[in-house]
């Protein structure tokens, strides 16, 4: 499958998008959002949290890197961006086996680490209040969840 884009034009459509994203998700998933600083990835994130039931507060994990999260499935939410000439294993793996949804902010400091399956977001900006979301699925689970995402919009 090949990557799809759909146009958001407003926050309330975003958390639409993170809660359907929320409800398709398994154990062990991970997604990755790409996009601009302040283009929206934390808010995405909060979307997808309030999908799982998590109730609360989730802010950027800049300078902690990882803050964990309860709800109907953990969610670890990751900022790679301060880890971009990092050379030492920080056990990321552990994270993306341990039962729960990475949602992983500027992924692409971490590409060696990734595995082969995952989902990819890239959020663009478009305006004061619209973005695009570009899916890129890594594997057939998030080929699946992608075309479900799609056709829920």
């Amino acid at each position: 499958m090949n990557e799809m884009t759909i146009k958001v034009n407003n926050l309330e459509e975003t958390e639409r998008v993170g809660i359907k994203i929320a409800q398709l998700i398994k154990e062990n998933a991970i997604i990755t959002l790409e996009g601009q600083l302040g283009v929206g990835k934390t808010h995405l994130a909060k979307s997808i949290a309030k999908g799982l039931d998590i109730n609360e507060p989730v802010t950027s994990p800049t300078f902690t890197i990882i803050k964990e999260y309860e709800g109907t499935l953990p969610m670890y939410h990751i900022d790679a961006y301060r880890l971009e000439f990092a050379e030492d294993d920080i056990g990321l793996e552990e994270y993306f086996n341990k039962n729960g949804v990475s949602v992983i902010e500027w992924a692409q400091f971490i590409d060696d680490y990734l595995p082969e399956e995952y989902l990819e977001i890239v959020i663009t900006y478009v305006d004061e209040t619209s973005r695009e979301f570009t899916f890129k699925p890594h594997g057939e689970i998030y080929e699946k969840m992608v075309s479900k995402i799609i056709s829920r919009n």
